[in-house]
């Protein structure tokens, strides 16, 4: 596993990220999408099924450069900040990191193999207001050990396993970030680095994320199914999402994840929390964290 070093050519302006869709507090309402065919990994077949239409947003660019301001925002729009009538958490105002100077974003049409070029450390999504860290995801010089991500699944043949894979298909290096709010919720964001997008695309779409669950359980969520209720009108251009729910009936705690694919990086996100994990905060944190990485 290999540590990126700093960058030191210039830099491009950096960019705000867009707002978070508003959340209601009943059950979003789905924007219909094309029926999921039998054929799970196939990944022509979940961009079909997983891409949404994204949520108008006005941007306002800042000479040619990839830098982007919001305009006309209401308290509702302002991405990350918390609202009394949705649950939302209070994140800080959350910016893109820098490029370095002439190198494209992951999704570019000539960024052929979807690399990140920003410090993957800092495309890992800040902790809300509020919230305790959690010191154990902070790693060395923030890099995480693998075998600490490894520790999120539940059985030890599924570590051996998921440990393999990443071995075989070259991770590079892996970020991360947890922290606790004071309702108790916990959540970890890990983002595993590839050498390529299709590397990535390839252990993303056969070997963690079906469609209806995911392919290793998590500590605490032997039971999972899709989160049919994730709104779809929170697309992330380019950023493929798979989210689940701990179904009924769980023990102490409920637990919400996500794996996302985007360009050379895969993100898996989870959320615990005793009684009932709240859909809201958990679809805030997953778009956010598909925004940084797209």
């Amino acid at each position: 596993m290999s540590e990126q070093t700093e960058q030191t050519t210039p830099m491009e302006p950096q960019a705000v990220l867009p707002p978070v869709p508003p959340m209601p507090e009943a059950a979003p309402t789905m924007v219909p999408a094309e029926p999921a065919p039998p054929v799970k990994k196939d990944r022509r077949v979940l961009r079909a099924v997983l891409r949404w239409t994204a949520a108008a947003v006005v941007f306002g660019a800042v000479g040619t450069s990839a830098a982007y301001g919001i305009t006309r925002m209401e308290r509702t729009d302002v991405p990350g900040l918390a609202t009394e009538s949705d649950g939302r958490w209070d994140y800080p105002t959350i910016i893109k990191p820098p490029l370095p100077s002439g190198s494209p974003g992951p999704m570019a049409e000539s960024n052929k193999a979807g690399t990140h070029y920003a410090d993957l450390r800092k495309l890992v999504l800040p902790a809300p207001k509020g919230a305790k860290a959690d010191a154990a995801l902070r790693g060395e010089d923030g890099w995480l050990a693998t075998k600490t991500f490894l520790a999120e699944y539940a059985e030890k043949s599924d570590r051996d396993t998921v440990g393999q894979k990443l071995t075989d298909y070259g991770l590079r290096h892996i970020a991360a970030r947890g922290w606790t709010t004071e309702d108790g919720t916990h959540t970890r964001i890990y983002l595993l680095q590839f050498d390529t997008a299709g590397v990535a695309d390839e252990l993303f779409t056969t070997d963690l994320a079906n469609y209806d669950s995911p392919q290793y359980p998590v500590r605490g969520a032997a039971l999972t199914e899709r989160d049919e209720k994730f709104p779809e009108r929170a697309a992330v251009d380019e950023v493929t999402r798979l989210s689940y729910v701990e179904s009924k009936p769980y023990g102490a705690e409920q637990v919400r994840q996500a794996y996302l694919s985007a360009g050379d990086t895969l993100a898996l996100i989870v959320q615990s929390r005793k009684g009932t994990a709240q859909a809201v905060p958990f679809q805030q944190t997953v778009i956010l964290e598909s925004q940084l990485l797209g």
